[in-house]
């Protein structure tokens, strides 16, 4: 990897760890489908511009189902399960749960997409697994009140991602980065805009939170999704999946740099089993050279 690229790769690892932060500061006031409508609606319109092309306009039409399908389950319901988890869950411990995506990716690829599995990866599956129990089982209270339920909102949104990971891979991998970028955005946005809007909040919103949903909307999708797809190009998969163990310790940083969030003995151990476990998983830690298996896309924050 480039000097370039590993400087892209650390910005974007911040801009996704940030991501957490902006909805924890945000969706109190605007609620999770409001502030998900704002973030992919500007989103949409930023990335517009890499659509002035007839030929890239044509291709949204002709996949505009596809495209559809892809924003539901790679924008809608995730970003919504996360903006929901944060209002409960500390941003750093949101991101470790949420850098489990590649288990998913590979247990429905395997389940589903014919996409093989080789034995030390199941030992990383399991090993990952054991990282998330070691994270929240003193939270895994579903009572009213309880974290319960919230950390099940993470985990359907790195459910959701391993769907749409294994389905942008195998049913529109043909289609141009921008495409499926902007394509998707502009579809997440149109599906959110009735809800959003009957949803939005009766409550004037305090400058602090509209800043931080622009931000979300501009900084860490615009121009993560912008970074992320440039990356894809001339860095490669691999070595562009390594953002995956980033962002936790990028959101873990920014949480305890701005939300005064603590990090405790619990956490730090829990992030070393998972991130461990999800690097053997996705293959970028190997037990013998030969193997076959390329990793995962990792979550788009």
């Amino acid at each position: 990897m480039s000097t370039a690229d590993a400087m892209r790769l650390l910005l974007l690892s911040s801009l996704w760890g940030l991501s957490f932060i902006f909805m924890r500061v945000a969706v109190p006031e605007f609620g999770p489908v409001p502030l998900v409508l704002l973030r992919m609606g500007i989103g949409a319109l930023l990335l517009v511009p890499l659509l002035m092309s007839l030929h890239y306009l044509r291709l949204i039409w002709q996949h505009k189902g596809p495209l559809l399908l892809l924003g539901i389950i790679n924008h809608v319901l995730p970003f919504s399960l996360l903006a929901l988890a944060t209002t409960r869950l500390e941003a750093g411990f949101t991101s470790l749960l949420n850098a489990t995506t590649p288990i998913f990716t590979a247990l429905l690829g395997a389940a589903f997409f014919a996409t093989p599995v080789q034995r030390q990866q199941y030992v990383g599956l399991a090993l990952a697994l054991l990282g998330v129990y070691v994270l929240s089982a003193n939270r895994l209270d579903f009572a009213l009140g309880g974290d319960g339920w919230f950390i099940v909102a993470v985990l359907g949104a790195t459910f959701c991602y391993g769907i749409a990971s294994n389905y942008s891979k195998t049913r529109l991998g043909h289609l141009p980065s921008r495409v499926l970028a902007a394509g998707s955005s502009a579809m997440s946005a149109l599906v959110l805009l009735i809800p959003g809007l009957l949803l939005w909040p009766s409550e004037p919103v305090s400058p602090l939170a509209w800043g931080n949903a622009l931000a979300l909307a501009a900084l860490s999708t615009t121009l993560a999704f912008l970074l992320y797809f440039g990356l894809l190009a001339s860095a490669g998969a691999t070595a562009t999946s390594t953002v995956t163990f980033l962002v936790p310790v990028s959101a873990l940083m920014w949480g305890y740099l701005l939300l005064d969030e603590t990090l405790s003995l619990q956490v730090v151990v829990g992030m070393v089993i998972t991130l461990l476990g999800t690097a053997i998983a996705t293959r970028l830690l190997r037990f013998k050279p030969r193997g076959a298996l390329a990793p995962p896309h990792p979550p788009h924050k």
